[in-house]
């Protein structure tokens, strides 16, 4: 009579791979909503801490320009109760988290009637344009640029010029964007000094108008551009080097495979993914960024309208753009663990 058990346990048996990925999925997507909490909870915290009321001091600062303080206590008391400010702080924390599930961002504190959700459909695509833009541009010249410096069959030019913006990577993009200005806009008089188009003039799909919109983003994104090349070159120059002394590189080299092909295949494609991962973490920090850069050129992007927020203490405005910088660098993130199996599936098989 045979011992073994003829009807195993299903605990022994490996799970299918549309099992495990589907389980990696549901895994990700609950470690998203956790951290999306948590931002949130800290998000909702950390204006409240000033002992400020952003209510008072924005009548009281409108009531100054009118020239007539009377009344100005019951619309102190009316605005509280019209933004839920007079509830106690636990409602008000459960309010901003329902509110926040229903995508409901509220009222503008410092520009009521205005929806937050309004002022940043507004903001929003200004900063996508310039810093989304500029930040791909130096992605793709410093990847290019640090591969052809790491690898010792890359042309002399690449190992000359990389070191002036490895210089320039030292120098915050806002310093640069200041000689800019000065230079380009004050001397030479060829840019405008800072906005985003023309004022008075309403940006359109037209010739003049798009040139204009240029005219206006050039210096912000080139001082962008050359501020960053030398990160990315400097980061992709060593991962270059690395990966050139492995076994598979040295492997294609030995069965005649055209160099380029070899740089491209072997050495670019592994050395690729520590870039990827920078890339998708940079792409979330563009509203921090957006803030200095946006402050030394006027431009009306989001990282503005944080800025100016949080000199009026609007706590709507400031919840909204946190939340957005919270949701794009977890959003990021997500998207990069299914986009960095399709690079290298190694990568998917240790995931998983």
């Amino acid at each position: 009579m045979s011992l073994t058990n003829s009807n195993p346990s299903r605990e022994g048996r490996p799970h299918s791979p549309a099992f495990i990925r589907v389980s990696g999925f549901v895994k990700r997507l609950g470690l998203l909503v956790l951290v999306v909490w948590l931002a949130a909870t800290v998000n909702f915290i950390i204006p409240r801490l000033a002992e400020r009321n952003p209510v008072a001091e924005r009548l009281a600062q409108m009531a100054a320009q009118g020239g007539s303080l009377s009344g100005i206590e019951e619309m102190v008391r009316f605005y509280e109760a019209r933004f839920g400010l007079d509830r106690p702080i636990w409602r008000q924390y459960l309010s901003y988290l329902g509110d926040l599930a229903h995508f409901d961002l509220g009222y503008s504190i410092s520009n009521y009637p205005m929806r937050v959700a309004d002022q940043i459909a507004l903001a929003l695509p200004w900063t996508i344009a310039l810093l989304g833009v500029a930040t791909l541009i130096a992605f793709v010249v410093g990847t290019l640029l640090g591969a052809l410096a790491g690898w010792s069959r890359g042309p002399r030019w690449s190992r000359l010029t990389l070191p002036a913006f490895m210089v320039l990577s030292a120098i915050p993009f806002y310093l640069v964007g200041l000689v800019f200005v000065y230079v380009f806009a004050f001397n030479l008089e060829w840019f405008p000094t800072g906005g985003g188009h023309t004022i008075g003039v309403e940006p359109t799909w037209s010739v003049s108008s798009v040139a204009d919109l240029l005219r206006h983003a050039a210096l912000p994104a080139v001082s962008i551009v050359i501020a960053s090349i030398g990160f990315w070159a400097l980061a992709m120059r060593s991962m270059m080097v690395t990966v050139e002394g492995e076994d598979y590189v040295l492997f294609a080299e030995a069965k005649g495979l055209h160099p380029w092909r070899v740089f491209w295949f072997y050495g670019v494609r592994n050395a690729l993914l520590p870039q990827v991962t920078m890339l998708a973490l940079t792409f979330g920090k563009i509203v921090t960024g957006a803030v200095l850069v946006e402050m030394v050129f006027g431009y009306p992007g989001l990282g503005n309208l944080l800025f100016e927020s949080v000199k009026l203490n609007d706590y709507f405005t400031i919840y909204g753009c946190v939340i957005v910088l919270v949701l794009t660098i977890a959003v990021s993130m997500l998207v990069l663990d299914f986009v960095l199996p399709l690079i290298d599936p190694r990568t998917g098989t240790r995931s998983a």
